[in-house]
C-alpha cells in the first residue's frame, strides 16, 4: 500500500550502529524498513521502535545475494510505494591475523558484505527512486575511520572501505541526473557491542595494546538523521563523527 510519509531502509539494522539509526529515523518520522540476516534481531528493533510510536517493516536479507537484495527492495516498494533514504550500513571485519593467513573465503565474504552489499542495494534504490514521484532520494553509505587510515591487520576491511568512498563519489555524480543524493558518513568507536573490546585494548600501529576511548552511538544516529534531513538540493557529500580523543589524527 502506497504512503505519503518519508520511508527509510536500513541494512544491518538488528544491533549497533544500524539500529541506532533506524530508532532514530522512526523518532524523526520516517517509516523504515529494516534488514538484515538475523529476523530475531530485527524483530528487536522493530518493537523499539513500537515503544516510541515508529512504524517498521523488518525483512530478513543477506545484503551479498543480488536475489535477496531485489526481494528486499521489492517487498519495501510493495508495502510503502517508495524509497526517500537508503542507510547502508550492513558490514563485518575478519579476524586479526596477519594478512598472508587471511583465507580467501574470509577476503570474499568482507567485500560481499561491506562493498557488493552496498553496490546491490545502491543499485535497486536508484530503480525505485529515479522512477517515482516525487523523483528521487538520498543513500547514506557507512564508511570508516579506516577509509582513510587502517588498523594493523585489517587490509579486507580497510579496502572495503576505500572502495565505498569511490562508490559515494560516483553514486552521488550518476545520481545527478535523478535527483538522488549520496553521502558518507565515517564513524570512529562509537558505543557498540563491535566496539566494545576497545575499553580493554585494542592492538596500535607500534605494536602496542592500548585502550581506546568510545563515543555515544545516539551521536551517529543524530548525524544520520541530520543527513537524511536535507532537501535534495543540498548533500553532506562526508561527515566524520568520532570520539574526540580516539587516534586517528597521526594514528597515534
Amino acid at each position: 500500500m502506497a504512503t505519503t510519509e518519508k520511508v527509510a531502509l536500513v541494512t544491518g539494522a538488528g544491533s549497533g550502529i544500524g539500529r541506532a539509526v533506524a530508532l532514530a529515523l522512526m523518532e524523526a518520522g520516517y517509516a523504515v524498513v529494516l534488514a538484515g540476516r538475523r529476523a530475531d534481531a530485527l524483530e528487536a528493533t522493530v518493537e523499539a521502535g513500537k515503544a516510541k510510536g515508529g512504524r517498521a517493516l523488518a525483512v530478513a536479507a543477506d545484503v551479498g545475494s543480488p536475489d535477496s537484495v531485489k526481494a528486499l527492495f521489492a517487498r519495501t516498494k510493495e508495502a510503502f510505494g517508495r524509497l526517500d533514504v537508503l542507510f547502508n550500513n550492513a558490514g563485518k571485519g575478519t579476524p586479526a591475523i596477519p594478512l598472508e593467513d587471511l583465507t580467501y573465503e574470509q577476503w570474499q565474504s568482507t567485500v560481499d558484505a561491506n562493498l557488493t552489499g552496498a553496490f546491490l542495494c545502491t543499485q535497486e534504490a536508484f530503480r525505485i527512486m529515479k522512477d517515482q514521484s516525487p523523483r528521487g532520494g538520498r543513500i547514506i553509505n557507512n564508511g570508516s575511520i579506516s577509509a582513510y587510515a587502517p588498523r594493523p591487520l585489517s587490509a579486507p576491511y580497510t579496502a572495503t572501505k576505500h572502495a565505498i568512498t569511490g562508490l559515494t563519489k560516483s553514486t552521488a555524480l550518476d545520481g545527478r541526473v535523478y535527483d538522488i543524493a549520496c553521502g558518507q558518513i565515517d564513524i570512529g568507536n562509537a558505543a557498540t557491542d563491535m566496539t566494545a573490546r576497545m575499553v580493554d585494548g585494542v592492538l596500535q600501529a607500534d605494536g602496542s595494546t592500548k585502550a581506546e576511548p568510545r563515543m555515544d552511538v545516539q551521536h551517529v544516529a543524530n548525524a544520520v538523521v541530520h543527513m537524511a534531513s536535507l532537501p535534495l538540493d543540498a548533500n553532506v557529500l562526508f561527515m566524520t563523527v568520532m570520539a574526540t580523543k580516539m587516534p586517528f589524527v597521526g594514528r597515534g
